[in-house]
């Protein structure tokens, strides 16, 4: 075993591991084959009586989490992924299963902690108090634990630590790990509910030349080789769309995305998004979408569409309710905002009706904007889309057909929380450009999430894109509903934190 400078604990178990060592127990072992999962033996011998033996060989491997030493018998608690099983370890069955080894109990008892990853063969037996065990006949050690586990949850109360030191948090809770699969079941089942509706899932670049397809401050990097500055993309909608210039009618992309952005409890500046594009759709097509998939995969992850979050009861069963940027406002408000003439106008109600009135928001449009994220956005907690926005805040958004100044967008809130925006795609190139140019004239202006010009992205809409329906989810908020987690850093397995003082690490 390697020296190193340790405490007191982590000196015992150095030395622990050293006469592991010397007995020819590893202390770190190459391999070992298991022939169950722990939760695969409780359901298959869950017909065991109490008190009774069943002469079926086992094996199985895992952390030991807990162990008790009762003269000439211990019981130690092995968990897997799958869940725990308890180990009978009796001092006479061990020295008759391993007669050439004499010591067996005493250096399973003396030399194995609470962390190690251990290894046992045995058979099966119902305790009295009806707990399932695995009866060792031998035991090998896979990998010893230098450090002590912390005592259950109460050793894992620092919230930050959960998120600092993850490893430790998926040991000791059981709850973190369902997370964590739950994530992943839900991500699989975005993926197999698109590809099952003929959706081609195509990567797209990480490293940008231009940021676009969001408000976002991008993050800087640099490509030594080319000599060329470079963003990490703040989306992957405009190379999407770039697809659908080539011939792809449905399409999309679930990865990761960066904005260099504050922290928050629905915040992280790396997170994931599934963003989805379908030719000859509009933003009506694309609400139906929605809806179904993400009631159709809460119930292959949950069982159900019926959650709570938080105490609070969320039904996603389809249809959702939808309402209008501007109905919504009004109920909130009291304002209608299609009768200001004035941005002035506007201003002046909002503050009569004790609304703030951001300088920056320099329209009737971004007014109203500012209007429902004041007052409304935290009150829609039943899933809600809300239609129609002002075309200053949706540069990329097809210019409504009936509504002057408002364009084809919706937003889905949950749980007061946006999760999805989508579009109905503006495809005409002059136009594009000329918002972008507004944008990029903001940016220059000092918005620093405003977008600029991608030239490229405009000559691929100048070859011809077709009528398209766009949407894009975020995949964190949407596990942070499904797993009834109250941050998003509870749903990233690895999100970034502030180094501690004197470390380099995350």
């Amino acid at each position: 075993m390697p020296e190193h400078p340790v405490n007191r604990l982590e000196q015992a178990r150095f030395e622990k591991g050293q006469a592991l060592a010397a007995l020819g127990q590893g202390p770190y072992a190459l391999r070992f084959e298991p022939s169950h999962r722990t939760a695969a033996l409780q359901q298959e011998h869950a017909d065991l009586p109490n008190g009774e033996e069943r002469a079926v060989a086992v094996a199985v491997a895992g952390r030991v989490m807990t162990r008790r030493v009762m003269g000439k018998l211990a019981f130690f608690t092995l968990v897997d992924e799958s869940g725990p099983i308890q180990l009978f370890i009796e001092k006479a069955h061990l020295l008759a299963a391993l007669p050439e080894q004499p010591e067996a109990f005493a250096q399973i008892t003396s030399l194995v902690d609470a962390g190690d990853l251990i290894g046992v063969h045995g058979t099966l037996r119902r305790t009295d108090r009806g707990e399932l065990s695995v009866k060792v006949t031998a035991w090998d050690m896979l990998c010893k634990s230098l450090q002590p586990l912390p005592d259950k949850w109460h050793g894992l109360a620092d919230v930050e630590k959960r998120y600092r030191q993850r490893y430790l948090d998926l040991i000791v809770s059981p709850h973190t790990r369902e997370t964590f699969r739950r994530r992943a079941r839900l991500v699989s089942g975005i993926r197999r509910w698109l590809d099952a509706r003929d959706f081609l899932e195509i990567e797209t670049p990480v490293l940008n030349l231009e940021a676009g397809g969001a408000d976002a401050r991008p993050f800087c990097t640099h490509h030594n080789a080319l000599d060329l500055p470079l963003f990490l993309r703040i989306a992957t909608e405009l190379h999407l769309k770039r697809l659908v210039v080539g011939g792809f009618e449905r399409v999309y992309e679930l990865g990761r995305i960066f904005r260099n952005e504050g922290i928050s409890t629905r915040h992280n500046p790396e997170f994931t998004s599934v963003e989805v594009y379908q030719a000859y759709a509009d933003y009506t097509d694309m609400m139906a979408l929605t809806e179904q998939m993400i009631a159709d995969v809460t119930e292959q992850v949950c069982g159900t569409t019926a959650l709570t979050y938080q105490g609070v009861a969320i039904d996603l069963t389809p249809p959702w309710r939808r309402a209008t940027m501007h109905e919504l406002v009004e109920q909130a408000t009291g304002l209608d905002f299609n009768g200001f003439a004035s941005r002035e106008q506007a201003a002046a109600a909002m503050a009569a009706a004790g609304l703030e009135v951001p300088a920056a928001a320099d329209s009737v449009g971004r007014l109203l904007n500012e209007a429902f994220e004041q007052r409304v956005e935290a009150s829609l907690i039943q899933p809600t889309f809300v239609l129609d926005y002002p075309v200053e805040i949706s540069p990329l958004a097809r210019t409504h057909r009936s509504k002057p100044g408002l364009v084809e967008r919706f937003e889905l809130f949950i749980v007061g929380r946006e999760t999805a925006n989508a579009f109905s795609e503006l495809i005409d190139p002059v136009d594009q450009r000329r918002r972008l140019e507004a944008q990029q004239e903001r940016r220059l202006a000092g918005d620093l999430e405003a977008q600029g010009v991608d030239e490229d992205f405009l000559q691929a809409l100048e070859v011809g894109m077709p009528p398209t329906g766009g949407l894009g989810i975020g995949i964190d908020r949407l596990a942070m509903l499904l797993t009834d987690s109250p941050s998003i850093r509870d749903v990233i397995a690895f999100p970034l934190l502030r180094p501690e003082a004197g470390s380099t690490g995350a």
